[in-house]
């Protein structure tokens, strides 16, 4: 089991509670090539702070290439198709390359980020990556929830916030956002009613909870996660 965090508020709240019920947490992140600087001292930041290491992945160089050879190197720009592409290549992935390894993968996820997140449950069998279990457990949070958390217990906090950032992605695809704005507008603004998802957490089809609660719980004799699979 693994933590997945691009070091926005929510990752960190995580972080933060795992590491104190088990210091050897595992960590990982997708360096997509185009993040701000500011992620980077954040990951320095965590590493300082938490003494873990932190499993960066990185997507297939010569996919990159391939893309940026064929579509130039601002193919997000051109069309909806183009970004997902881009996503894809940069972001999905290489995810998916980590997922193979787990049965189960913990997600900063909240429902009131996104229409898209509206129905996100704590736990679910998540389908898109083989079956393993997929745990959001501030779900039901709110935005201020997790702020208050991160300040009660001094959680380092990503330097764009400061600079009216409400979501960080990569630095091309990611600007501040204005006062009233949804908080991911930020997020590929230049796009008209397109979903403001890169595709890694794309809504899961599943059937009724109480089928997948079967499913993660039904054996006393393996382990929770091991069932998924």
């Amino acid at each position: 089991m693994a933590i997945c965090t691009s070091f926005q508020a929510e990752g960190m709240a995580i972080l933060d509670m795992a590491w104190r019920i088990d210091n050897h947490v595992r960590l990982f992140t997708v360096d997509t090539g185009r993040l701000p600087q500011e992620t980077y001292d954040v990951m320095e930041m965590v590493r300082q702070r938490y003494g873990i290491e932190v499993e960066v992945y990185f997507p297939d160089a010569a996919q990159v290439e391939t893309m940026v050879r064929r579509l130039g190197p601002n193919l997000f720009q051109k069309s909806v198709q183009a970004r997902f592409h881009c996503c894809n290549v940069r972001k999905v992935e290489p995810i998916r390359g980590v997922l193979e390894g787990l049965d189960a993968w913990i997600t900063g996820l909240r429902r009131d980020q996104w229409a898209s997140r509206a129905n996100i449950r704590k736990i679910e069998v998540d389908h898109e990556h083989g079956g393993l279990a997929k745990i959001s457990p501030l779900a039901d949070w709110t935005l201020d929830e997790v702020k208050a958390y991160n300040e009660k217990y001094d959680v380092p906090v990503h330097p764009l916030y400061a600079q009216g950032y409400t979501s960080i992605g990569c630095t091309p695809c990611t600007r501040a956002t204005k006062p009233g704005e949804d908080p991911r507008a930020g997020r590929w603004w230049w796009e008209t009613n397109a979903p403001k998802e890169c595709g890694i957490h794309c809504p899961v089809e599943t059937g009724a909870f109480e089928h997948e609660l079967e499913a993660l719980t039904h054996s006393r004799h393996q382990s929770p996660l091991r069932t998924v699979r």
